[in-house]
């Protein structure tokens, strides 16, 4: 395929990913209206925002197995449309039940866009020349970053629109999408073995990974971390993977196939893609509170003050994917991107409610560029080192546990911060002399404009410190990802795109079973 084709065809793709992205982020500061409006609990609150990314991480290994099976591009409509119908459902929800309901449908949506979309790129574009097209997928996941809660602000504060026009906005992108995929997505038919669906094993890993990221995400916060709750959540989903793997270790079509692990490459980019979920979104995801409660800033402000991180992985990914596919070289980025991470983390480790905007800035965009020359390049190794048939397979492992590595990150630490930001107003408010009612106020997030000057400065200070500690913890994680890259065998990137590997591989199928029976 030509340059000119493959932007054609990568149209559909972006606004895809504009979609899935924009879903998770276009709701966080519509939140806290959306559920006071339709009356419900602290609880419901938590579960509107895990239900998309509890049901997108589980399902993501499935659509990257069914793109091995069947029609990518018919796939990929099928998930835009559960998306817009997911999205349909959500705005016109007048009960909180109804809305987590279509979260879910959402969050299956979105996992397949976050699947399918890398698995298509790898399937029309060689991994010599995927480089810097990724470049161009950073440019939509940095807009939709940071356009998804500057835009849901602005809906929720306009009267004549409301929240519910969070989720009516992305219906016309994804119906846009549909439209363009079906235009310009061009994928030769290629003969295929007789599919398989492994339902059993589909059904054992989605249900384990939920009751794992069930307990993650509401452990310390609906109940304590040592409870007959977590006993019974971390016992029954360890014991459904186990199941899972019996099984998949068995069937003919396993949505996992275990084999690929036998693949070094394989193995060690998914565990850096594991530490650098943890890492990435354990320590970022509390940032806009750090600017809020400890800076004191508005919500609009808040979003704006992620640019820099955000411009320095849209910068790093570009260029180095346009170098990468320059010089066939990669290795190196991944090494240089993981020590530039570490470092992001680790200065970020020093920040507190005095710190200066140009500073933050500039750690910020360190870690940006860090992340940006890692995350996607983890992909393109793993990709280039696979089998054509296990493409989507290896791939949806990837973002699988990238996803896996940012829940657990952000629950534990979310429990840390909680825990230590209650521990420093404690200490704050008896060294002032004010009752400090307990738990030190650390349960809930304060109302920052009611507060008196005193109890204002050692909750600003609380904040700048806990989130500090978020990332003195997160940096060593950071540092086993650079660890774990340094082990991985660079080899040389392949000319062919996915499809030509695929016909290549079922004609040499074809020779050696013709040569079988000659013989």
């Amino acid at each position: 395929m030509t340059n000119r084709q493959i932007l054609q065809a990568m149209s559909g793709l972006m606004a895809g990913m504009f979609v899935a992205i924009l879903a998770g982020t276009v709701v966080a500061n519509a939140l806290p209206t959306i559920i006071a409006d339709l009356g419900a609990s602290q609880s419901s609150y938590t579960w509107v925002v895990t239900a998309e990314l509890l049901a997108m991480t589980a399902t993501v290994p499935l659509w990257g197995k069914l793109s091995d099976l069947f029609d990518k591009k018919l796939l990929l409509q099928l998930s835009l449309g559960m998306f817009v119908v997911g999205s349909l459902l959500a705005g016109f929800s007048h009960g909180v039940e109804l809305l987590i309901f279509s979260r879910v449908v959402q969050g299956i949506g979105a996992g397949g866009l976050t699947a399918l979309a890398q698995v298509v790129m790898a399937a029309i574009i060689p991994p010599r020349r995927l480089g810097k097209y990724a470049g161009i997928f950073g440019a939509v996941f940095a807009i939709g970053t940071v356009a998804g809660p500057l835009v849901g602000g602005v809906l929720v504060d306009t009267s004549w629109l409301g929240w519910r026009w969070c989720f009516f906005i992305g219906v016309p992108f994804a119906l846009l999408a549909i439209a363009l995929l079906q235009r310009t997505l061009r994928l030769p038919a290629v003969a295929r073995r007789e599919a398989k669906i492994d339902f059993l094993g589909a059904f054992l890993i989605v249900a384990g990974v939920c009751a794992l990221l069930v307990w993650v995400t509401l452990a310390g916060n609906e109940f304590d971390w040592a409870s007959w709750q977590t006993a019974a959540l971390t016992g029954a989903g360890v014991l459904l993977l186990i199941a899972a793997v019996f099984v998949e270790a068995r069937t003919a079509e396993p949505v996992i196939p275990l084999g690929i692990f036998r693949n070094r490459t394989v193995t060690l980019t998914t565990v850096a893609s594991l530490l650098v979920g943890v890492a990435m979104f354990g320590g970022t995801v509390f940032l806009s509170q750090y600017f809020q409660v400890s800076l004191g800033k508005s919500p609009t402000v808040a979003g704006l003050m992620s640019l820099p991180m955000i411009l320095g992985l849209l910068v790093s990914s570009t260029v180095a994917g346009q170098v990468i596919s320059k010089t066939g070289v990669w290795k190196r980025y991944l090494v240089a991107g993981a020590v530039i991470m570490t470092v992001g983390l680790g200065l970020l480790s020093t920040i507190d409610a005095d710190t200066s905007f140009t500073l933050l800035s500039a750690y910020m965009a360190v870690l940006g560029i860090g992340v940006g020359m890692l995350m996607q390049n983890l992909v393109l190794a793993a990709q280039n080192d696979v089998p054509a048939s296990e493409l989507g397979a290896a791939t949806s492992v990837l973002s699988f546990f990238r996803s896996m590595g940012g829940t657990i990150g952000t629950s534990v630490l979310g429990a840390i911060l909680a825990s230590r930001v209650a521990s420093e107003m404690t200490k704050g408010l008896d060294a002032a002399g004010i009752p400090s009612g307990g738990d030190g106020g650390g349960s809930s997030v304060p109302d920052m404009s009611t507060l008196p000057e005193p109890v204002r400065q050692i909750v600003e200070h609380a904040y700048g410190v806990a989130t500090a500690d978020l990332f003195l913890i997160a940096t060593p994680c950071a540092l086993l990802a650079l660890l774990t890259v340094v082990f991985i065998k660079e080899k040389p990137l392949k000319t062919t795109s996915g499809m030509e590997r695929l016909a290549e591989e079922a004609g040499t199928a074809t020779e050696t079973d013709k040569t079988a029976v000659g013989s």
